[in-house]
Formats: structure tokens, C-alpha cells, sequence
């Protein structure tokens, strides 16, 4: 069984067991989390859309860390006038692990 949920304006595929970093939630690590927004759920040949949502679908998820991603480099330049810009940023991340999908 798999299910597609929304959190943190992206969309993800999982299914139960799976680890995935998602973008940071305020939550203590070891805590288990409700995602109700479900968009689809699927098992075997049989998928259950939503309009835009599953109706009394949820995904049971337990945080394992936090962190920060990779430095993404950022570099604009004007060429002939001079000008070169050079800005960096890191991300922070929520890494969650699915416990179960309810649908």
C-alpha cells in the first residue's frame, strides 16, 4: 500500500516503513505525527483519488532527526558590467520515517 501525501507545499509517494527528508516540521524527535492531507492512495491495481483530498485518509509518521541539507551555491553574473554575486544557503530538513497509512 502506498499513498501520496502534501507536506510543506511538495508532494511525496510513500509507503509504510520508508525514511524520507521533508522540509522542516516544528516537532521534538521520537514524536509520532498525523499528515492528513493524502491526495491518493493506492494498493496493488486499485488507486482512490482525491478531490483534492482523501476523505478520512491519514499517514501515521514518526520523526527520526533534523538537519540541514547541502550548500546550494548561487552565482549571478553580468558579463561586461562588472558585476559578479556569490550567495550560498542551506536548507533545513525534517528526516520522518511512515509508521502506517489509514485509509
Amino acid at each position: 500500500m502506498y499513498a501520496v501525501i502534501k507536506t510543506g507545499g511538495k508532494q511525496y509517494k510513500v509507503a509504510a516503513g520508508e525514511k524520507l527528508k521533508v522540509e522542516q516540521i516544528p516537532a521534538d524527535i521520537g514524536s509520532e505525527i498525523t499528515i492528513d492531507q493524502v491526495l491518493a492512495v493506492g494498493a496493488g491495481d486499485s488507486i482512490k483519488f482525491g478531490a483534492p483530498l482523501v476523505e478520512g485518509a491519514k499517514v501515521l509518521v514518526t520523526v527520526v532527526s533534523h538537519g540541514r541539507h547541502e550548500k546550494v551555491t548561487i552565482f549571478k553574473m553580468r558579463r561586461r558590467k562588472h558585476y559578479q554575486k556569490r550567495q550560498g544557503h542551506r536548507q533545513n530538513y525534517t528526516e520522518i520515517q511512515v509508521v502506517s497509512i489509514n485509509a
